[in-house]
């Protein structure tokens, strides 16, 4: 049974290159073995990841994620059962928000910030949806 699933973290301490670097390659590592696709939005001090898969692989992956000492205020924004993958193209996909435009975030916002603790969960799926439309996602996988 496929399962999405939708987060929303702050950055522990001020998010650097290397950083978002490491989520990635810990991601792209271990995410195909595991059937697990997806993407990673990230800004300032913010992530918004959807997660598709097996509902015990996303589950546990997404346990993981709340005891990682890099996020916290670990938030769960949508969790549903799915017919098929959206995010299929992407072992992790990843999207730095400071190159959107910003009239794209103000679309699903009060602000055109990304802020998913201000937006309900289906806003920031719709988000992500955009962003894969107007190819923004960087890590396409052939």
């Amino acid at each position: 049974m496929l399962v999405r699933l939708l987060y929303a973290s702050r950055a522990a301490a001020p998010l650097q290159a290397s950083v978002i670097d490491a989520i990635l390659a810990q991601s792209r590592a271990h995410n195909p073995k595991l059937g697990i696709t997806g993407m990673l939005c990230y800004s300032d001090d913010l992530f918004l990841q959807v997660l598709e898969g097996g509902r015990d692989e996303v589950c546990e992956l997404y346990n993981t994620i709340v005891r990682d000492d890099r996020h916290t205020s670990v938030r769960l924004l949508s969790f549903e059962e799915i017919p098929e993958r959206r995010f299929g193209g992407w072992t992790m996909g990843h999207v730095n928000v400071a190159t959107v435009n910003p009239s794209l975030l103000l679309k699903y916002a009060e602000r055109p910030v990304l802020n998913p603790f201000n937006c309900s969960g289906q806003a920031s799926m719709a988000l992500l949806n955009e962003l894969i439309a107007t190819a923004s996602v960087v890590g396409r996988c052939s």
